[in-house]
């Protein structure tokens, strides 16, 4: 799987936007501490996904749009406009495309040089 790109996201901030926002309450979602949500959908491997929310294909344009204004694309979802900037949307999206299958994924917890050899 090649590696989606967000112009002008930053994967890094976007894990602190993501913990900041408190999106972890809803969604399950790999390297976020305490993201362990179970209201809307795990994020894991959300870079392979096809569409997003089952109504956008799965592109950078349309993720930072669903995340800065689920509302306006899927009026009634449960998932709330949080008042997410138009910045911080990259950076998150660009985090959520670090997750799936040869993405660069969530840091591990335990250091490379103590995993078993393969």
């Amino acid at each position: 799987m090649e590696q989606r790109m967000v112009a002008g996201g930053d994967a890094a901030r976007g894990a602190r936007h993501i913990a900041a926002f408190g999106c972890g309450s809803c969604h399950a979602i790999p390297g976020i501490p305490g993201a362990h949500g179970r209201v809307g959908p795990p994020l894991d491997r959300f870079a392979e996904r096809m569409y997003i929310a089952g109504a956008l294909r799965n592109e950078a344009a349309s993720l930072v749009r669903w995340i800065r204004f689920p509302q306006s694309v899927q009026p009634g979802t449960v998932m709330p406009d949080l008042g997410v900037s138009e910045a911080q949307a990259r950076d998150i999206a660009a985090y959520l495309y670090t997750l799936g299958e040869g993405g660069l994924g969530p840091p591990h917890p335990i250091p490379a040089k103590v995993l078993p050899a393969h």
